[in-house]
């Protein structure tokens, strides 16, 4: 079956699968910032975002937190479910950092006093708004069923992440994460989407508090495949080795 391309955006593709209810989800190495105003390419990117996003999505699962990876496929490409995407990004902060230390003039590294959970509307259009549940609610982007679990969903991710990141001497600053709807056994599940890696995640490290994800990008940070490659190597899913001779037979 030939692949029909269905949705690109700024850092995957996703194509169609021989099964009505899967797709194919396509790593880039496209990276992007300020909402798509900075722009360039890190080589090897995709290969570690998909690597990594098989890593952490599988322990989900095996945690019995429901999300739409089903398996790999080659270097830059896994299955994943076909879902309903609900318009909005869910971001998890435990330390301040980024659009927070900005809106609301804090410092950058306070550790917060317990996770915060904010809401942005996926509008690249609109530059993402932050919004509140109510602007959910009475927009219907999400029920208040919906919501209640999209929230204790995020809280259990990022307790998860964090006692697994530190395990590698990585601290979770702040991740985004976006879900989906999808009917199985006539029962409608609320499912993780999108993937987990250095682009939607800052990562620093626990001894030097240096960044480790797209920060580096972000803010001319210099070396910045450094943070990509680092945090792969540390989870273990990818050696230099192994690295290197992929990208090389790539390019």
């Amino acid at each position: 079956m030939k692949k029909k391309i269905i949705y690109e955006g700024k850092a995957k593709k996703i194509f169609s699968s021989a099964k009505p209810n899967e797709l194919i989800q396509h790593f880039k190495d496209d990276a992007t910032a300020f909402n798509n105003k900075k722009k360039s390419i890190i080589p090897g990117k995709g290969i570690i975002n998909n690597f990594i996003s098989e890593l952490l999505m599988t322990k989900l699962s095996e945690l019995n937190i429901p999300n739409h990876f089903i398996k790999r496929i080659n270097m830059r490409e896994q299955i994943i479910y076909k879902l309903d995407i609900i318009p909005i990004e869910v971001v998890i902060r435990n330390v301040s950092s980024g659009s927070i230390v900005k809106r609301l003039g804090i410092d950058e590294g306070k550790v917060l006093s317990k996770p915060l959970v904010e809401f942005f509307y996926k509008k690249d259009e609109l530059d993402d708004p932050l919004i509140s549940d109510e602007h959910i609610l009475n927009f219907g982007w999400a029920t208040e069923h919906e919501l209640e679990e999209i929230i204790s969903l995020s809280l259990r991710i990022n307790d998860f992440l964090s006692g697994y990141f530190m395990s590698i001497n990585v601290r979770l600053i702040d991740f985004k994460l976006e879900f989906g709807r999808m009917w199985k056994n006539d029962e409608l599940i609320i499912m993780l989407a999108d993937e987990i890696s250095p682009d939607n995640c800052r990562l620093w490290d626990t001894n030097t508090n240096k960044k480790l994800d797209k920060d580096r990008f972000r803010h001319n940070l210099g070396d910045e495949d450094v943070g990509y490659k680092e945090i792969a190597f540390r989870l273990g899913v990818l050696s230099e080795k192994e690295f290197k001779k992929v990208l090389k037979n790539e390019i």
